[in-house]
């Protein structure tokens, strides 16, 4: 058996490095050095829930838990593109009212949903469902949609299946 062919009889495929990351978008998932990188704090990247704040002493600790006591200035979201055409790689500011409010850090079309997705930061009043804005260069409607901002399988449920 060649390497292109383990895993055939269990239905397994290659795929590429685009696909994975549009796939990745669809769940709502950042990826490291993209969406997450040491200029994010966990309370902005949705990671906080992962650090142990018992601990009693690791380096961040004072500034993570003062970010946990006030919460974060801006959060990690994935929108909706009105556009399903317009492709998002990243670097483009996301616009509300007529002013740069965050930046997208990674995008791509969804296959399995439909859509254009675009992840990025804005400032934490902006992550509600439903809010409207748009990003430059050239400018396009975007959305936030789904409170955990999964445009495929929001409650996990394929995924605990």
């Amino acid at each position: 058996m060649t390497c292109g062919t383990r895993g055939a009889e269990l239905g397994l495929v290659h795929f590429g490095g685009r696909a994975l990351s549009s796939l990745r978008l669809e769940k709502a998932y950042g990826s490291f050095n993209k969406d997450f990188r040491p200029d994010y704090t966990p309370g902005e990247t949705g990671l906080d829930r992962f650090v142990d704040f018992s601990k009693p002493d690791f380096t961040g600790r004072a500034a993570a838990l003062a970010e946990r006591t006030a919460g974060p200035a801006r959060r990690f979201v994935v929108m909706e593109v009105a556009d399903a055409d317009a492709e998002v790689v990243g670097y483009e500011s996301i616009m509300k009212d007529g002013a740069a409010v965050g930046y997208v850090t990674s995008g791509a079309y969804g296959h399995c949903v439909g859509k254009s997705l675009a992840a990025g930061y804005v400032p934490t009043a902006l992550r509600a469902r439903g809010r409207a804005m748009s990003r430059s260069n050239p400018r396009r409607d975007a959305w936030r949609d789904g409170e955990a901002g999964a445009a495929y399988d929001p409650q996990g449920l394929r995924l605990r299946g």
